[in-house]
């Protein structure tokens, strides 16, 4: 009898031929610096939880209260009954937050990428995207009818170049991350910015590892390079600092109208519920009210990025809660993340297809729940890797 998915077994195989077959586990307590995974306590360095609030009790009173208030699903899209009270006040708190006139909400971070670059790109549109983009950033710009052109990460001669060769298009869009989630390399906003002036184009950003980490009031890498006012489309994400789900759109009140017309992630998706919106806005008081956890989380990651390089590992030049150590082979990664784990410690293994190949690393994300304890275990483990 023919099998229809019959030739999934010999792709699995495959997979775990290449060793690139993943498994998902069980969590089993809350997200945080020490947690418990597969029957054991473990350091965590796996988290994007940059600013320790997944478990903040204030985000868990705000949800409690939201759900006796809203209950919990949204039941139906926004555009359709879904948009309650606790969606409205974080989207006007989150404006207030970015300095901007409006804000829009999405289901995730990957949806508001991908739904927001396919609603302004069409057929004779050009997209510029850096090599290193973020998946949500990749399949926005397969969903679009727009051409696309990939740049070399971080190349501004290179995009001036495809710049110039590009004026046929009727719009063009330059797209990028802010700070990039595997090497932690930072975008040249101020050049791109540039670039973008000075040949008519559209600048779209990805704040979703930087925002809450970055700036004065921690709205991320553009408000610390004092950009804000250039970049017309700015993304982040709910589920990285702020310790929560979702993603959102800011920019001024036309955008947000247009996206709420045509972004069909948006359209056809229902609402979040009203627990994670509400904790979304205690989340937003607490970065705006705390600036010693971003402080802290950078100083940490300063000292723990120099230590490593004096034992003599690999860490790139990024400047971020993101520290990539760099060991090259799919083997080495996987090797090291096993043994490190083994110690007790966290911390995952990138492979291709996440990183280009003969570029593996393992990737240390800190957060400001690490403390100098766990933070010395960690160069402890390192240090046994190298025996």
């Amino acid at each position: 009898m023919f099998d229809p998915l019959g030739w999934i077994p010999e792709q699995l195989d495959l997979l775990t031929s290449l060793e690139r077959r993943r498994a998902i586990h069980v969590r089993t307590t809350e997200q945080g610096a020490e947690i418990h995974w597969k029957g054991r306590t473990l350091l965590n360095f796996s988290s994007n939880d940059y600013l320790n609030l997944a478990a903040d009790p204030r985000l868990q009173k705000a949800a409690q209260e939201a759900i006796a208030r809203e209950g919990w699903g949204s039941g139906a899209s926004p555009l359709i009954s879904g948009r309650g009270t606790s969606q409205e006040e974080l989207e006007t708190a989150l404006a207030k937050f970015e300095d901007t006139e409006a804000a829009l909400t999405f289901s995730s971070g990957f949806a508001a990428n991908a739904g927001t670059i396919d609603a302004i790109t069409d057929r004779g549109d050009v997209i510029f995207s850096d090599e290193k983009n973020h998946a949500s950033i990749i399949d926005g710009t397969r969903l679009s009818k727009a051409t696309v052109r990939v740049y070399p990460h971080r190349d501004v001669d290179y995009l001036e170049n495809l710049l110039k060769q590009s004026t046929s298009f009727r719009r063009r869009l330059i797209v990028t991350d802010t700070l990039f989630s595997m090497d932690g390399t930072i975008a040249p906003l101020d050049e791109l910015a540039d670039l973008t002036e000075a040949h008519q184009a559209m600048l779209m950003v990805d704040e979703a590892h930087a925002t809450g980490v970055f700036g004065e009031h921690g709205r991320g890498l553009c408000e610390q390079m004092g950009i804000e006012d250039r970049v017309p489309i700015r993304v982040g994400t709910f589920s990285k600092a702020l310790g929560g789900h979702g993603g959102f759109v800011v920019g001024r009140r036309t955008l947000i109208d247009y996206l709420v017309n045509r972004s069909r992630p948006y359209i056809f998706s229902t609402a979040g519920p009203a627990a994670n919106w509400a904790a979304m806005v205690a989340a937003l008081r607490i970065v705006t009210s705390e600036p010693n956890r971003r402080l802290e989380l950078m100083a940490k990651a300063n000292w723990l990025r120099g230590e490593l390089k004096q034992l003599g590992w690999s860490v790139g030049n990024g400047a971020s809660q993101i520290i990539p150590v760099i060991v090259g082979t799919e083997q080495r990664a996987t090797a090291f993340s096993a043994k490190l784990l083994e110690m007790g410690l966290m911390v995952p293994g990138i492979r291709p297809p996440t990183v280009p190949e003969g570029e593996c690393l393992l990737r240390i994300s800190l957060t400001c729940g690490h403390t100098q304890q766990h933070l010395d275990t960690l160069l402890a483990g390192f240090r046994q890797l190298q025996s």
